[in-house]
This record gives C-alpha cells, structure tokens and sequence, in this order.
C-alpha cells in the first residue's frame, strides 16, 4: 500500500478540486443542445421542412437575447426522411452521441411511436407539435398540437350544425397509419352517439403518398347520391392531399356539394400550388395565419426576417412549435439546469402569449389548452376563419367515446405520477 504525505494529499485534493473546477466551468459554458427531428425529405418533407425552420428561428431568436442560463442554444438537425424506423435511429443518435437536452420533432403518429421507446429507455425529452388521435400519455411527451377534441370533434360538430350545412352522411378518409384509424374511431363512435347510422358512415384509407383517386373519388360521389347531405373528414396527409383536390373538382365536386374538412392541409401545404380546387373546403386548426392578433404580427414578422421572403406563410404545427419552444425555454430558466426530470416539473402550469391570440397554458396531463377554429380555403391560400370556440379547450389525452379509454386518466403531477390509469398512483 502506498502513503501519501499530508502535503501529498493536499496537493492531490487541490488538484482534483482544480480539475472538479475546470470541468464545471467547461460544462456551464457548453451550449445547451436542441435537437431538430424532422423528415427532410421524402412524403412528407412538404410539412415537415418548416418545421425544422421554426425551431432554427427560435433557436437564433435566443440566443440574441443571450442565449439560456448564460449559455448559447445549439440546433442539431438529423432527417429521419419519412422512414418510420429511421425516426427512432435517429432519435437514438441524438440522445446517445449528441447528447441534446431536448428534442422538437415528428409530425405522424407512426414516427411518434417509432420514438417513444427510445425517449423512455433513455429519459430523454419530445416536443410533438401537430394533431395526433391521443389515446397516449408518457411523461418523457410535451403534445402541443391538437387532441381529438380540440379538432376532430369540434370540426365534425360544425359540420353537423345549421351553419356548418347539416350533414347527415359521413366520409372518413385518411391515410392508412395509426393517427387516421384512431381518429376515425373515436369520430364514429362519435357519430353513431349523436344517432347517426352505420350505413350512413363510409371510411376510407390510402398509402402515404398515394396518387391514384378516380375511383375512391367515384364511390365518394355516389355515396353522396343518396340524398342526405354528405360531408367529407380528411385525415389524409402529407402531398397525397394534391391529387386528392384535384380529382375532387375533375369529379365536378364542389365546397358546396361535398365540403371536405382537412386536419392536415394548413398555409404551408397550400403555398406553391394551385388552390382552386381547394376554394371553399375547410380545415380544423387551432390557429390560421389569418387570426387577428398582435402577437401574431410579431410571430409572422419574425418569420418572414428570418426566413428572408415576404411571401412565407405560417401554420398551425409551426404555432405549436413556437409554443413548445417557449414554455421549454421557460422552464430550464425556472429549473436553473436542463435536466430533464426538472425541466419536466417546471414545465407544469407554464404560460405564454399564443399567436393564436390567447394565452396557452400547459397542462399535467402534457397537453396544452387551445381553441378551435374551422377556416374556409381563400383562392390566395389563406383562411377565413368561419367558426371558433368561445375560448381554450382543455385537451382529453383518452377520448370517452373509446370505452377502454373513457375511465384512464393522464395526471403527471408530482407524487401523483399517472398516464393511463382509473385514479393516480403514487410512484417512488
């Protein structure tokens, strides 16, 4: 055995207090890493590019102001391109090698599960910004766009109204992934609830990227023969959403006959194509660049400087991008780290100014509250904004119209950790 003399052992102390030092010093002045996960390329690049812009805005936009906790925000963008799988390699790459504190990223709910394990074995961090079917709570998800009842059933509600045209006749079409056939679960049980016939239901699904409509177009229009006024949901995504339009009006099928209501085409979708076949349909969104705010102004000017055209539009999943971002950012500045499970609890009753032109909140069952809005397609790609809530609707993460679901609650308050059951339970 080896003996260290007294000076000895305060030289070695003094020594590894200096290296304890210099390390801390080096790890407070790293900068904090975003990671960015979202499809470049592929189906659904057409969406998912802005996405990835919004947060490289946020991310300047931070660091003008100094950055966070006296350190520079860095992005780390990957492109998972479309490929479902590839989303949880990629997510894996940015835990593990990265190393980031956060993750903003996926738009479908197939590249949503394709992730989530990996977040849950490695405690990592995803802000999901867009519409989703719920039926989902984990603690390592922020959801920030739309649960069912903040537009799918609002929406179809609408459609079933005096002023939304009194349909009586359903069409559910979508693209054949998890997010649509949830959705149009929840929607007929919905539907059959409000006495609606099975007969007078007709759901559809197509591929991502699927071109061919004639003659899914076809049996939409004599399904409407029927005589009862037929409205369309569409939960088809991605740039399948053109040929679709398209194939309507070379049918002859206007707003007026068969109105569509879309849950996926916002500004973004119809910048760059020709919208006149698109006039007078519908959308379900929690915002529209359209809204009058002047929060809104800003979040439009700001885009449009950093982006460097005048002519870009904003959309609803950039709004909730925007919205995650900045109740993240909040967080870690009220947590004084970016350690995740702070960072979680901080995120609990967080607020910001929406450009949606209220005030969104955070829940603890990690949905935010948000209103409803059904905006009717211009000839210059904006909407018009027809209906809205009086106010914010507090997202359901389990629907009551799935029975399994109707009991399970999501409450992921400290001590009362739950996602998916009766009553809370308490975890070590």
């Amino acid at each position: 055995m080896e003996f260290t003399s007294g000076k000895g052992r305060a030289l070695a102390l003094a020594g590894a207090l200096a290296t304890a030092f210099a390390w801390t010093t080096a790890s407070a002045q790293a900068p904090i890493k975003v990671g960015v996960l979202h499809s470049l390329s592929g189906t659904m690049a057409i969406s998912e590019t802005t996405l990835k812009d919004t947060v490289l805005m946020m991310v300047d936009d931070i660091n003008k102001k100094g950055g966070l906790l006296g350190r520079k925000v860095e992005a780390v963008v990957v492109d998972p391109a479309s490929n479902w799988p590839l989303f949880a390699e990629k997510a894996r790459e940015l835990l593990t090698k990265e190393k980031v504190d956060v993750v903003f990223g996926c738009w479908t709910s197939v590249s949503r599960k394709s992730v989530l394990p990996v977040f849950e074995e490695l405690n990592g961090l995803l802000f999901y910004p867009v519409q989703y079917e719920g039926e989902e709570s984990s603690r390592n998800v922020f959801y920030t766009g739309a649960a069912p009842n903040q537009q799918a059933i609002p929406a179809v509600e609408y459609l079933m109204s005096k002023d939304g045209g009194e349909a009586k006749r359903w069409v559910l079409a979508g693209t054949d992934y998890v997010y649509p056939r949830t959705t149009n679960k929840i929607l007929e049980a919905f539907l059959i609830s409000k006495g609606v016939a099975k007969e007078d239901i007709m759901i559809n699904y197509t591929p991502f990227g699927h071109s061919d409509w004639q003659t899914i177009v076809a049996d939409i229009k004599k399904f409407a023969s029927a005589g009862k006024k037929t409205a369309v949901v569409s939960t088809i995504n991605g740039d399948a959403n053109v040929p679709f339009y398209k194939e309507l009006a070379n049918a002859g099928i206007s707003a007026k006959d068969i109105p569509v209501v879309a849950f996926s085409v916002g500004e973004e979708e119809l910048a760059g194509i020709d919208t006149k076949n698109l006039v007078g349909h519908l959308a379900a969104w929690n915002y529209f660049q359209s809204v009058k705010s002047p929060v809104n102004d800003g979040f439009i000017k700001q885009w449009r400087a950093f982006i460097k055209n005048e002519k870009r539009v904003t959309n609803d999943p950039m709004e909730a991008t925007y919205i995650g971002f900045k109740m993240w950012a909040q967080a870690v500045a009220q947590a004084g780290t970016t350690n995740v499970d702070a960072v979680r609890q901080a995120m609990y009753g967080q607020k910001t100014a929406a450009p949606g032109g209220f005030e969104s909140v955070m829940n603890t069952n990690h949905h935010l509250s948000k209103p409803v809005l059904i905006g009717e397609i211009q000839a210059n790609g904006q909407f018009d904004i027809v209906w809205a809530t009086k106010g914010p609707v507090k997202a359901d993460a389990w629907s009551p119209f799935i029975p399994e679901s109707a009991k399970l609650k999501a409450d992921w308050t400290y001590p009362w950790v739950c996602g998916n059951c009766a009553e809370p339970k308490y975890k070590m």
